[in-house]
């Protein structure tokens, strides 16, 4: 029998401003109360484990202030139900003033928690995870300016029905509104370039996890806030939100491809940190997990990982490490590998093949291949894609009154590609 989520709002928080443990959170409340002026607050583990108990008490004024202060959210948003009874309305109803999920630009609205109601038939979940499943497959082919705007209305529906939806049902439906949410914040992240924006699309995705108590999905959530730390070069959070992705992955049964992705995830985020070397040793271990296997299957929305998938890590982490010859090897391979699904994987492998020629000073060669991922991006864009070319561009500046730059020029900077880069 599983064991309660307990306040899983709390919890979601806590990691998500890198407190991996219950004791981290005390210390950092007992410090912050100092910084904030007030004196005498010390909180021990054993009131943050109260706190993460499915009955929270109401803390004291001065705690609530820097809870509040450090979290980033409020004592609802937190789990908390104030003794004087809620100030929110049920989700969905007509009084309701919680803040919705948006088209664009607006705070996105909090997991709810149960209610006592149970309103919608079993098959709700099932229901609403074909959507899901939808837009999951939508991801590698619809434009993301477009697909967006869908799947954060979906997950606002899932917020009106999960109070309305009782077990088995409503964990099905929580892990399937963790998985839009996660989508979401991958479209933010890697297409659309907001990293704060999806930072909070992520973190209601774990709450959305911790309420379907699903560790694997909460695994995978908490390693892609992991890149966006990472990509900052920001070792250390990067670094602390992969400790609690692991941990988060041991406790369910996780299977080979999954180890495998956290270590090109750890890889990919040493590398933007300037240490392509431990990146390397990293991916070695994952092609050794895969190469043994595993007992365990692996779940349906870890379609963003493959073996071939990571081979194009490890040509990018050869890149940066100098070694050439190697890298222009393994990218060739993936290259030729790729199924026709992975257009969007395929702009980034064309870009890095341009960065490799580049860096072999065969300016020639690189354009071309920059000018292939060029060609993809315009029938399917992707942001990290088009990142990567410019990227490539930059290091061709010795060379960029020869015809073949110039030639790339013409072709990154005109009608088209200027519109389509800033309609996407």
């Amino acid at each position: 029998m599983s064991r309660p989520a307990g306040n899983t709002r709390l919890k979601a928080a806590r990691l998500a401003a890198g407190y991996n443990s219950q004791q981290a959170l005390a210390d950092a409340i007992t410090e912050a109360a100092r910084k904030l002026g007030i004196r005498g607050l010390a909180v021990g583990v054993r009131q943050v484990r109260r706190w993460e108990s499915a009955t929270p008490p109401w803390p004291q004024p001065d705690v609530h202030r820097v809870l509040t202060h450090l979290l980033g959210q409020s004592m609802e948003d937190l789990g908390f139900v104030p003794p004087w009874g809620s100030s929110r309305s049920r989700p969905g109803t007509a009084s309701d003033n919680t803040p919705r999920a948006p088209l664009s630009g607006t705070r996105l609205a909090a997991v709810p928690a149960r209610t006592e109601a149970a309103t919608q038939p079993a098959t709700i979940g099932g229901d609403f995870a074909a959507v899901t499943r939808s837009h999951r497959h939508f991801y590698w082919s619809v434009a993301p300016a477009v697909l967006h705007p869908a799947v954060l209305e979906h997950t606002r529906l899932g917020c009106a029905l999960l109070p309305e939806t009782a077990n088995p049902a409503r964990r099905a439906l929580a892990a399937s509104l963790a998985e839009s949410y996660l989508l979401a914040g991958r479209i933010e992240f890697f297409d659309l370039r907001q990293p704060e924006r999806a930072s909070e699309t992520l973190l209601l995705a774990l709450q959305a996890a911790g309420e379907a108590n699903d560790p694997l999905l909460g695994a995978a959530i908490l390693a892609h806030m992991a890149f966006i730390p990472g990509w900052a070069d920001d070792r250390e959070a990067a670094m602390e939100r992969m400790l609690a992705a692991r941990t988060y992955a041991r406790r369910g049964e996780a299977s080979a491809e999954l180890w495998a992705w956290l270590d090109a995830v750890e890889a990919e985020c040493e590398t933007r940190c300037g240490d392509p070397h431990a990146a390397l040793r990293l991916i070695r271990r994952a092609e050794d997990i895969l190469a043994a296997g595993g007992e365990h299957a692996t779940p349906e929305w870890l379609d963003w990982f493959s073996p071939v998938r990571l081979f194009a890590f490890k040509g990018n982490t050869q890149l940066k490490a100098g070694h050439i010859p190697q890298a222009r090897k393994t990218l060739h391979e993936v290259l030729d590998a790729l199924p026709p699904e992975s257009d969007k994987q395929r702009t980034v492998v064309l870009g890095d093949l341009a960065a490799v020629e580049a860096a072999d000073g065969r300016p020639r060669e690189a354009c071309g291949y920059a000018i292939q991922a060029l060609d993809q991006l315009a029938v399917t864009w992707y942001a990290t894609g088009m990142d990567r070319v410019r990227e490539v561009r930059r290091t061709l500046a010795p060379w960029q009154d020869e015809q073949c730059v110039r030639d790339l020029d013409d072709r990154l900077y005109d009608w088209g590609t200027t519109v389509s880069a800033l309609q996407r």
